[in-house]
Order: structure tokens, then sequence, then C-alpha cells
């Protein structure tokens, strides 16, 4: 694998995409951020050596370097899934690049649904600790301490400095933000009413298919890392409707003002 990375930053890094500060990944609807960049350079997932390419119509497959409230970042515009057929090292295969280009924080972005009765569909959560239901580890492989410490410690896999500025920056801003724990599952299906309570019982606040992949490896980089879920649809087992995708965009898309501010004004606190 070590192979392949340089061979991926070699690229970049002669494509123009010098030293970024910052590491951002949309999750699903959470595009118009790109309205707030000063675009450097983007590029196609498909040109890059060894990436994996976005199969999912509404990821877009591009990783963007510019300029976001004075900083450099550099922006996935779709990311990957196990449900797409990837394995978890080729899912947070990008955060292992991002890491080599010079990113010290990642911030990810998700589509959730909200397993927490008292939250509601276009809200945000922040999540401050997280549930791996994803049968394995992005770690589990060969080889793995050439490339970092094989036992992360995962005690508090959110920065905490980072989780309380935005904290402020919802107060001062007026976004409702709740706090919570995220569970991740493989999808591609939605959960059935009896694995909506199971995921209640064990502590999750809200349940989304990506995210604790792409943290697991930023920890395991010794990122700063943090993530914001968009709640797109109400999980609740006892009053539970049918589920139509469009509706999540459309969600997303409500609570987007709100997530665009907490990003920008967390970059420039950076």
């Amino acid at each position: 694998m070590t192979r392949y990375i340089n061979e991926s930053v070699e690229y970049l890094q002669d494509k123009g995409f010098d030293k970024p500060e910052i590491g951002i990944i949309l999750g699903t609807g959470l595009g118009k951020l790109l309205e707030e960049v000063t675009i450097l350079k983007e590029i196609s997932y498909n040109h890059i050596p060894n990436f994996p390419t976005a199969t999912v119509e509404f990821h877009k497959g591009k990783l963007i370097y510019g300029d976001l409230a004075g900083k450099k970042v550099v922006i996935m515009q779709g990311r990957f899934h196990v449900y797409e057929g990837y394995s978890l090292q080729d899912v947070t295969y990008p955060v292992r690049i991002m890491e080599k280009l010079g990113i010290t924080t990642l911030l990810v972005s998700n589509a959730s649904g909200a397993i927490n009765t008292n939250f509601k569909k276009g809200e945000l959560m922040l999540i401050e600790d997280h549930i791996n239901l994803q049968g394995s580890s992005p770690l589990a492989f060969k080889g793995v301490s050439a490339l970092g410490e094989r036992f992360v410690d995962m005690s508090a896999p959110y920065d905490t400095k980072i989780n309380e500025t935005f904290r402020s920056i919802a107060k001062e801003n007026n976004i409702k933000l709740h706090e919570g724990v995220y569970a991740s599952v493989v999808g591609p299906q939605l959960e059935t009413r009896a694995e909506y309570r199971m995921l209640k019982i064990i502590g999750a606040d809200a349940v989304g298919m990506s995210t604790v992949p792409e943290i697991i490896v930023a920890n395991h980089l010794k990122l700063k890392a943090a993530a914001v879920s968009v709640l797109t649809d109400e999980c609740d087992p006892a009053n539970l409707k049918p589920v139509n995708i469009n509706e999540i965009i459309a969600m997303a898309a409500k609570a987007e003002p709100d997530m665009i501010t907490l990003l920008k004004e967390l970059i420039k606190n950076l």
C-alpha cells in the first residue's frame, strides 16, 4: 500500500495540491460548500493513480484543492462505501492520501437517520462517539504497522477542542446542534424496525453507512478529527414510514446552510 499511496500523492503534488492544512469529506447532498471555496485545482477520482471511483449516482467523484476561510483545504466531493463493494482499506485510502499531502485536521459530514426520538429530520448532530457495526476495521490488514501504530487508542476519537468550537459556533449562530453517538452499518438497505430498536438499546442516536472507517484511520494517522451528521429521516420503530432517497437528499439540502456556517466558521478558528 505504501507504494500506491506514494504514487497517488506524487501525482497530486505534480498537479498543484500543495500542503493543504484541512481535509473535508462531503456527505450525501452536501455539495454547496464548494460555492464558498476558491478552487485552485480539481481532479476526477478516476484520473488519480490507485484511487477508487465513486459509484453512487449522487456522489460526484472529485478531489478539490482550494482556499476556504483563509486556509488551504482538500475536499472529497463524493466518498466511498463498503456497500459499493469496496474494502475498508479502499474506503479510507483517500484519508491516507490527504494526510501525506499535509493535512493535520479531518472534517467529515454525512447524512444519517435519527434514532433518538428527540431529534428531528433537517437538524444537525455533532458526533461525540461512535459504534462500528461494519463488521471489520480499516486497520485489519497485513502491514498496517508500516503506516502507523496497529493498536490505536479510541477513547476520544473526535477532537474535544474542535467539538467545543462547533458548540460555540452553533450557539452564536442560533443553529440547533444535537450531540450523540453515531452507529455505522454496511447498508445499502435501510434498517428494519427490529434493527432500529437494537440500535437504540445499544446507545446509538443516529445511524448511517459511512464516517466511522475514515475516523478510525484519521486516529491511526494522529489527525485531529470531527464529524457532523445531517439528520435526514426519523427512525422511530413505533411510527416507521417508508423512506425515499430523494426525500433524504432534500432534507440534506434543507440543513446544508447551517452545515456550511459551522464548517466555515470552524475553519476560520482553526
